[in-house]
């Protein structure tokens, strides 16, 4: 999917990936990647207590198998 750069540095995100996304507008981790940039949702403030336990936030994100491969094989390259 294409996206123009403005010369301030703004992209528009296409709007069906941020419909498919559903948590705009959002504060973003922007990371270098290859020849790209990563955008990464910044979840709440780090860990939370619950119980006994501390988790992560819930950022909306689901994950799946499909999600987790392309983790694992996006370290791998």
């Amino acid at each position: 999917m294409r996206a123009t750069i403005d010369k301030s540095g703004r992209v528009v995100i296409p709007k069906s990936l941020r419909r498919d996304f559903g948590r705009l507008p959002a504060d973003v981790e922007v990371l270098p990647e290859g020849t790209g940039l990563h955008l990464e949702p910044v979840s709440g403030t780090g860990m939370e207590k619950r119980g006994r336990f501390l988790v992560i936030p819930d950022c909306g994100l689901t994950i799946d198998d499909d999600f987790v491969r392309d983790l694992r094989d996006a370290d791998q390259k």
